[in-house]
């Protein structure tokens, strides 16, 4: 069974950094996926952050320049890597596999698995 496991949440003060990873198990050929993490506010939709895949990464604005979406294909692990972080991006982060050919969009609609997700909260 394939399984997607986010790990590196917490909470951190405005201005912080935090390393999200996304373990993948279960006989996935994870090296023929694209990846991408997403999050969620209470209250509002999932949005797509990031996307890796195929040599390539997007960002949504508002986290470009901020933070840094990677692949270890050895170890069959994302990484969100998140530095100045601000109050307004907490939220629940979920790491998924989303369509290579649609990665450019960063819609949930595109993402065929899904982690539990965990929680990233950023006080002022």
């Amino acid at each position: 069974q394939v399984q997607l496991v986010e790990s590196g949440g917490g909470s951190v003060q405005a201005g912080g950094s935090l390393t999200l990873s996304c373990e993948i198990s279960g006989g996935l050929a994870y090296i023929n996926y694209c990846m991408a993490w997403f999050r969620q506010a209470p209250g509002k939709e999932r949005e797509g952050v990031a996307a890796v895949g195929g040599g390539t990464s997007y960002y949504v604005d508002s986290v470009k320049g901020r933070f840094t979406i990677s692949r270890d294909d050895d170890k069959n692990t994302a990484y969100l890597r998140m530095n100045s972080l601000k109050v307004e991006d907490t939220a629940m982060y979920y790491c998924g596999t989303i369509s290579c050919l649609r990665i450019s969009g960063l819609q949930a609609d595109d993402v065929s698995r899904w982690g539990q997700g965990t929680q990233v909260t950023v006080s002022s």
